[in-house]
């Protein structure tokens, strides 16, 4: 991931210059998209997102950022779908388990058809965010 959300652009610029103070959350979710969902997670309007079958987002942290890249620092595992998800070609980070503020965004590397009693899961080290 290499998109910062207009949200989040907007925080770190302010905090930056002093205008506004930023307190980054304390926990930050992952969550799950269908569909092309750029153009919609860069202004932060969450359409998309996957709903029902079980799914929540779940918790992601990552490891100190080494060259202007950010890892995640565990596996991160959905719950199995009790319902069809669709195929996820997006994930986004968010400041909250529901609703909240988009972070980062990115297409993921290869679109996964989720289906009834499938998981979704993203191996330690696999995602990854850029600061360019």
């Amino acid at each position: 991931m290499s998109a910062a959300s207009d949200y989040l652009e907007n925080k770190v610029l302010d905090h930056t210059l002093a205008t506004t103070a930023y307190t980054a959350p304390s926990t930050v979710y992952l969550g799950l998209f269908t569909g092309s969902a750029s153009a919609n997670l860069e202004t932060g309007t969450l359409t998309n997102e996957v709903t029902g079958g079980s799914y929540a987002r779940e918790t992601i942290s990552f490891v100190a950022a080494s060259g202007g890249t950010a890892t995640n620092d565990a596996t991160v595992t959905f719950t199995t779908a009790t319902a069809d998800w669709g195929t996820i070609t997006h994930v986004a980070i968010m400041d909250a388990a529901s609703s909240g503020n988009v972070l980062f965004y990115g297409a993921v590397t290869t679109s996964k058809e989720i289906l009834n009693g499938d998981t979704f899961q993203v191996s330690s080290g696999n995602l990854s965010i850029t600061l360019a």
